[in-house]
């Protein structure tokens, strides 16, 4: 056994010399870049030996590749910064909210709270000679003869181990929670608790995002948010996409890492909430999440295997309430857990969550409805019909696949803008600091300014004969030097090269083959659309000319465009303060139509014609002028 030591952390785990260090930093809770999930393809997860001796395989550009270097003696591991995770990014301010297309979508319905676990006081008579009946019985005769009337009352077992001492030491008065079954007729008690007043009733809605993780602490008697917060989902350690964590739950005990690393961090989420709102778990009565179908997947324990394979099936798309203690919550046992439906295996509980959380389901407009994030879902229709589908786009929007690509972290570079004549650019990172690398939002920027000034053709190609030295030859071919080594805080260069583009070009193609494969399998076109909507914490940092000018959004009148931010969040939301959303979203998921794109021929026709910028047919793209590109350069 040998000792690794993982700095700037100080964390120091044991490990043997047939465990790469890929795996021990997981072990130890270190986050290392690995797009690929450890199968040794990304190079993104670099480490530096410090201390020590290891076997594995050198980078060209310095450091060791984790996934295939293992201890030879006890170990000092520097990780790069461009592996760390700040949780202040997550909170950045939205920069271009004020910009003059950037309209909320203000539509949602204000939600009357009616949730599906109700609180109600109740006053006993105590027992007597004459009146010797059961605690429980009692409990069940007063609240059938009061606001139960006519309703049968079930009873989860672990009350009755408390309910003798709670029923005495509240005087015989007592609050009462009663969950809603699927019969009308029936209620479920599952909880019985000192009289208490009204704040404490609470539920938690979460966004569980294939990068982040959001929550919110709500009042389900106010209607006001007490607390939120966000996290980086823990998994992304074991890949950076679903792909790759579903690669990883073969194998091993994979299924049950991913679902306690999601898990622990939800409960920590959960421990920051009541901490700012200043209060306690036990006032917590539910708790609801929206999710992809694979992360919904993994929270519960269940089987992935078949959502990677023809014909990709869930195991379920309806979920029964569940206990958090029962998946490892450190929340009382009376807690529930109730996760959005799913439609398939790649449009999940987060898009029904948005799509009736922005209440798309009761307007009469033709939306369409677009959530941006590692994998891209979309969604057409309005109140009366609604089609949806999966785009695989991969993960190059949020910096997975792209050289110096990262998540949206401090020392990301967020802005780009490259100057017409001297194509020397202006780059803006999070936060201020030295540049780690190249988020989404920068990425796109970085695109569209090399288009439009004429340093990328419409191949995304680089032209070798402008007046720069920023476009150069590498090893690896063409490339575009984004900030020099001594302005980085990685000590090389950070690049944008042609194989980067080439990437982005497939990830927007992808996106904008999807839109139109969908609008031509029911008939329509880009011009029928009346609105579209952008869901998503990277749609808030998108430059919508810009994400126009690549050929990524369609080229559309502005003021139909609408940002709605986490739509997720605020559909789970929804659900925590209202039965009748839980059945809204029930109801939406069985609505939507599913249409596979990998099986429709017009999709990969369209993927073709959108492998260009911004696409092969012009026509399309009206306002993008490429007078830069155009013109002649000395």
């Amino acid at each position: 056994m040998y000792k690794v030591t993982f700095q700037p952390s100080g964390a120091t785990v044991e490990t043997t010399s047939d465990e790469n260090l890929l795996r021990t930093a997981m072990r130890a809770g270190i986050h290392i870049n690995a797009s690929c999930g450890g199968a040794g393809v990304c190079n993104k997860c670099r480490i530096f030996l410090e201390k020590g001796k290891l076997k594995g395989d050198e980078l060209p550009d310095g450091g060791w590749r984790a996934c295939t270097s293992y201890a030879l003696s006890d170990l000092e591991i520097r990780v790069p910064v461009e592996s760390e995770m700040d949780r202040k990014a997550l909170n950045r301010p939205l920069a271009r909210k004020a910009a003059s297309w950037m309209q909320s979508f203000g539509q949602q319905a204000v939600i009357k709270p009616n949730p599906i676990i109700s609180k109600t006081v109740i006053a006993l008579p105590q027992p007597s000679i004459s009146d010797s009946i059961s605690d429980l019985e009692r409990l069940q005769r007063e609240l059938a003869q009061g606001q139960m009337q006519g309703k049968t009352i079930e009873v989860d077992s672990q009350i009755l181990k408390t309910l003798p001492k709670t029923l005495r030491e509240a005087d015989w008065r007592v609050t009462v929670s009663l969950m809603d079954s699927r019969h009308p007729d029936t209620k479920r008690l599952v909880r019985v608790e000192k009289d208490r007043n009204s704040s404490s009733h609470l539920a938690v809605a979460f966004d569980i995002g294939t990068t982040t993780i959001s929550g919110q602490l709500v009042n389900l008697n106010s209607n006001a948010v007490l607390a939120e917060f966000s996290d980086y989902n823990p998994q992304v350690s074991y890949g950076e996409d679903v792909i790759s964590r579903m690669e990883f739950a073969k194998k091993g005990d994979g299924l049950t890492t991913l679902q306690t690393k999601v898990v622990k961090c939800l409960d920590g989420i959960v421990d920051e909430l009541c901490r700012r709102a200043s209060t306690q778990k036990d006032s917590i009565s539910l708790v609801t999440v929206a999710a992809n179908t694979v992360m919904t997947h993994f929270l519960l324990g269940l089987e992935t295997q078949f959502l990677r394979a023809h014909p990709y099936l869930p195991v379920a798309t309806q979920f029964p309430p569940v206990r958090a203690s029962e998946l490892g919550f450190q929340l009382p046992e009376h807690v529930r857990i109730f996760a959005a439906p799913c439609v398939a295996s790649y449009v999940g509980g987060d898009i029904v969550a948005g799509v009736v959380g922005i209440g798309l389901h009761k307007q009469p407009e033709l939306t369409l409805f677009i959530d941006i994030g590692t994998n891209g879902e979309i969604v057409l229709g309005n109140q009366d019909w609604m089609a949806c589908a999966a785009c695989s786009a991969g993960p190059a929007f949020e910096g997975g696949g792209i050289k110096h690509g990262m998540r949206a972290t401090t020392g990301a570079i967020e802005i780009v803008h490259i100057h017409s004549e001297t194509y020397e650019p202006m780059a803006l990172t999070i936060g201020g600091k030295k540049a780690k690398g190249i988020c989404g939002s920068g990425i796109i920027s970085l695109l569209a300014g090399l288009f439009m000034t004429g340093a990328l053709d419409k191949q995304g190609k680089f032209r070798h004969n402008l007046p720069t030295d920023r476009i150069r030859e590498d090893r690896d071919g063409w490339e575009y030097v984004v900030v020099h080594k001594d302005a980085t805080a990685i000590d090389q260069d950070i690049v944008f090269t042609e194989a980067d583009v080439e990437n982005l070009i497939r990830a927007k193609g992808a996106m904008f083959a999807g839109y139109v494969t969908l609008l031509e399998s029911v008939g329509m076109a880009i011009e029928d659309l009346e609105r579209i909507v952008l869901a998503g914490n990277f749609g808030s940092y998108l430059d919508l000319e810009q994400a126009i000018t690549i050929g990524f959004l369609p080229d559309i009148p502005r003021e139909r465009f609408f940002f709605a931010g986490n739509t997720s969040l605020l559909g789970a939301r929804a659900a925590a303060l209202s039965k009748e959303v839980m059945k809204d979203m029930k109801t939406v998921a069985q609505m939507m139509t599913h249409f596979d794109l990998s099986e429709n021929p017009r999709f990969m026709e369209h993927y073709v014609s959108s492998m260009f910028l911004p696409h092969t047919d012009a026509s399309l793209f009206p306002s993008v002028t490429i007078q830069e590109s155009d013109r002649p350069k000395p």
